[in-house]
């Protein structure tokens, strides 16, 4: 029997958008600080002591097991129904607590994959990538040395894959030098930070100018600071896109007083930073996102009442003591990333 045309159009133009439904997709990309995850041994050659169980904190294989849990719900809970593809984890101690996070906590269903190095800071904290291998297909990474003399810290993770849809994603994962000493005395070892990340994604664009570049991490500056704004060059977006240029999508909570990644003295503020190149902003692109598709992960189970009533982060340190029902000092943010097919 043969199939009228009407019909037969009728599919072809259902299938025809079902595949495009099918095909456009996207992906979450998330940076937390994990405020001092460490295992319970002694390094050589770090200032880790407090963590250990002789240490300050008494610092125990359960309040380890319990910190590193805490952590992993955070990242659980930010998948809503997707587990997060790309995620840039900031004060990780070493592979052996990567790993138990990935294999011996809620996260050992997800099949994270990690990279990691050890870096020369002195408390021996650094970043790490987890990655899911399905949507980025690592191709390359890097370790980026920020050489400050007087104060060892740690490096800048690079790192490139493959999207699902095909396209080459750049990756930035920082933890810049702390104001440890104060702001102005300490600035000078960010801005080395910032030169450091400035001529890696130069070279980034030397090659390709529309390259896809997502700089996340806990900047220990703010979006207006000289060493984010002017050093590295990340401004806010403004609706122009221009060539070479990186762009701050955090410049929206910057300033609020109502909400930021972490509360300290008193305010608000943003040290966790999202920043992208111009072709992630561009909506032909088959990777982009909006400025409005960054967030920050304010829920009320990671945050508590202070003295004064406002709702901050429910931090797993409070000087010594540690705190059983506790996250981090700093809230996650997350940025989604539409991908569209070639």
């Amino acid at each position: 029997m043969q199939v009228p045309m009407s019909i037969r159009l009728f599919f072809f133009i259902f299938a025809f958008f079902f595949s495009l439904v099918v095909e456009a997709k996207s992906i979450r990309i998330v940076s937390y600080n994990c405020e001092n995850l460490f295992d319970t041994v002694h390094c050589e050659g770090k200032s880790d002591m407090e963590f250990t169980p002789l240490g300050d904190k008494e610092w125990s294989s359960k309040k380890f097991q319990r910190k590193t849990r805490n952590i992993a719900s955070v990242l659980t809970a930010i998948g809503e129904w997707e587990k997060p593809a790309v995620i840039g984890l900031i004060e990780i101690e070493n592979d052996f607590v990567l790993r138990y996070l990935t294999e011996r906590t809620q996260l050992a269903s997800q099949n994270y994959k990690f990279v990691h190095r050890e870096s020369h800071d002195e408390r021996g904290i650094d970043v790490a990538l987890l990655y899911d291998s399905a949507e980025f297909h690592l191709v390359k990474t890097e370790f980026l040395n920020v050489d400050v003399p007087e104060k060892s810290t740690r490096e800048i993770l690079f790192a490139t894959g493959i999207l699902s849809n095909g396209d080459t994603l750049h990756v930035f994962v920082n933890h810049w030098p702390s104001r440890y000493g104060g702001e102005l005395v300490s600035e000078h070892r960010r801005f080395k930070a910032a030169r450091v990340l400035r001529e890696k994604v130069d070279s980034i664009y030397d090659l390709n100018p529309n390259s896809n570049v997502v700089i996340m991490g806990d900047l220990n500056d703010y979006p207006n600071n000289a060493s984010v704004k002017d050093t590295l060059g990340a401004v806010a977006f403004d609706g122009k896109i221009e060539p070479k240029a990186l762009y701050n999508l955090m410049y929206k909570y910057n300033g609020s007083g109502s909400i930021g990644t972490h509360y300290f003295a008193g305010e608000w503020g943003v040290l966790d930073q999202m920043i992208v190149s111009p072709s992630m902003l561009d909506s032909r692109s088959c990777t982009y996102c909006k400025p409005e598709d960054v967030m920050i992960f304010y829920e009320d189970f990671i945050l508590e009442k202070n003295a004064k009533g406002v709702k901050v982060p429910k931090r797993s340190f409070k000087g010594n003591f540690f705190s059983y029902k506790g996250y981090s000092d700093h809230l996650p943010i997350y940025l989604d990333v539409q991908l569209n097919s070639k």
